[in-house]
C-alpha cells in the first residue's frame, strides 16, 4: 500500500483532484455567500453570530488552499490544511444524519443532501490528502525540490 501511495503520478492526481475540487467549491460558495451561510445554519450546531463569519471565511480558506495546491507550493501544508476542514465536514455530516436531519451538505454552494455517500466521497480526499502529507507531491511543482 505505501508502494501505491508513495507513487509519484499517483501523488500528482491526488493533488490535482484535490484542488479542484476545492478550487470549485471555494468559488461557488464565494459566488453565493447567502446560500453557504443558511446551508451552515441547517447543521443547527453553531451560533447565529458567526455563521456568517464561517460562510466569509471558510470558502477563500477552500479556495487559496486549492490553488496553492494545484502549482505544487507547500503541498504538505496545504493539503493538512483542507484534510481539517475534510474532518470537520465528516463530523458534521456525522453529527446531522445521528440527529436525523435532512438537509444540503453545503458543499458546493447550494451542494446536496448529506448522507454516508458524502461521508465515503469526504473520507476517500482525507485519504488523498493525507497520503500527500506523508509524502509530498513534488512532480510539476513551482516549489524548488530541497
Amino acid at each position: 500500500m505505501k508502494k501505491i501511495f508513495s507513487n509519484e503520478y499517483f501523488l500528482f492526481i491526488a493533488r490535482i483532484v484535490i484542488a479542484f475540487v476545492f478550487i470549485y467549491a471555494g468559488a461557488e460558495k464565494i459566488s453565493d455567500p447567502k446560500s453557504f451561510s443558511q446551508a451552515i445554519y441547517n447543521y443547527r450546531l453553531f451560533p447565529s453570530e458567526i455563521i456568517n463569519l464561517f460562510a466569509i471565511t471558510i470558502p477563500w480558506l477552500e479556495l487559496i488552499a486549492g490553488i496553492l495546491l494545484l502549482f505544487g507550493i507547500c503541498v504538505k501544508e496545504n493539503s493538512a490544511i483542507i484534510g481539517t476542514l475534510l474532518i470537520i465536514f465528516i463530523i458534521l455530516i456525522v453529527i446531522s444524519l445521528i440527529r436525523g436531519l435532512d438537509i444540503n451538505c453545503g458543499c458546493f454552494g447550494k451542494g446536496s443532501p448529506i448522507g454516508w455517500r458524502k461521508i465515503g466521497e469526504n473520507l476517500l480526499m482525507l485519504i488523498f490528502c493525507l497520503a500527500l502529507v506523508a509524502f509530498d507531491s513534488v512532480k510539476f511543482s513551482l516549489t524548488i525540490n530541497k
